[in-house]
């Protein structure tokens, strides 16, 4: 069944999605265009800024990251980043642009004693005028109530593959343990940031798995960042193979039509893409970015290049 015709009460099937990935390109680029249209402003692009605030050092294994413990990356562990620095990283962000400030640490889970301090940062942060979120990796319901009673506006946790692929890259914890935290989130009131990365070995099959699973969620993510795996030396998948764009593409646009009211995020990758491929993901329903020069420890491309194919296409940060 189509995207645009599916009553929003009714559950995707995986036929449906594996229906959309298989429709010609240019077919599935223009539902999406409708779907995308009759739900934002096609010419606008929500800005949001990542700043690491403690990097490195983390128990898990995920196959991707710079920042597990588990290989050696050649990068440096930090504690918890003072509050005030926080702050300034987040005046400088709404000074160049960005309506959301996301902050992340590199945990297995925040600690209790941690958790006034970020606490304190969420409602500063909040009282600059921004919308606030926080990556910190599992959570206690009590730490999710925490979180959410100093004003914090999304939380992202993401599944980062498809529940059949998902322990081919990870085995530290498990797909239901990041649900168990999406449900703790939901439970204390926060909206939901959560997507994966594309291009970690996963066939046509995963990437279906993966949006089913994002899109079967209830209520979907309101924010779903979709990421181009960045290939970091020392990492298990450091020499895995890039997404084409049209691949890359087609994914943005079955997000799409399968989350309509989601803000569907163009995340890590961007560095990599022309200004082409951008065209095209904006194209095919993405309408939000990470601006700023660096996401968490891999580079991103920056105000002066973000500016300059902003302009070209017309489009406007938000």
């Amino acid at each position: 069944m189509d995207g645009e015709t599916r009553p929003k009460t009714a559950r995707w099937m995986r036929e449906d999605v594996e229906a959309l990935m298989a429709l010609p390109f240019a077919e599935l680029i223009f539902r999406a265009q409708e779907v995308h249209r009759e739900n934002f402003n096609p010419n606008q692009v929500q800005a949001s800024r990542l700043l690491s605030i403690k990097t490195g050092g983390c128990p898990e294994d995920c196959g991707y990251c710079s920042q597990s413990a588990h290989f050696k990356t050649g990068l440096k562990a930090s504690k918890l980043m003072d509050k005030e620095k926080v702050l300034a990283e987040a005046k400088r962000a709404k000074a160049e642009g960005a309506s959301r400030f996301c902050m992340g640490a590199a945990w297995r889970s925040p600690k209790d004693r941690d958790m006034p301090e970020l606490c304190d940062m969420v409602a500063e942060v909040k009282s600059l005028g921004l919308e606030t979120c926080m990556t910190l990796g599992m959570l206690s319901e009590d730490q999710a109530t925490s979180l959410s009673d100093a004003g914090l506006d999304y939380y992202n946790h993401n599944i980062d593959t498809s529940p059949e692929y998902y322990g081919k890259v990870i085995s530290t914890r498990t797909f239901e343990d990041r649900i168990e935290t999406l449900d703790k989130v939901r439970g204390a009131g926060m909206k939901v940031c959560c997507g994966g990365i594309v291009g970690m070995g996963e066939k046509v099959e995963d990437r279906v798995g993966f949006l089913l699973a994002l899109a079967n969620m209830s209520p979907p993510p309101e924010s779903v960042p979709i990421n181009s795996l960045m290939p970091i030396e020392g990492t298990p998948l450091g020499d895995s193979e890039p997404v084409s764009a049209l691949d890359f593409a087609r994914l943005i646009a079955v997000a799409r039509i399968l989350m309509p009211t989601s803000y569907v995020r163009l995340s890590a990758g961007r560095e990599h893409m022309s200004d082409e491929a951008q065209a095209l993901c904006f194209l095919a329903g993405a309408n939000s970015i990470f601006v700023g020069d660096e996401l968490l420890t891999t580079n991103n491309p920056g105000q002066d290049k973000d500016s300059a194919l902003f302009d070209q296409l017309g489009l406007e940060l938000i």
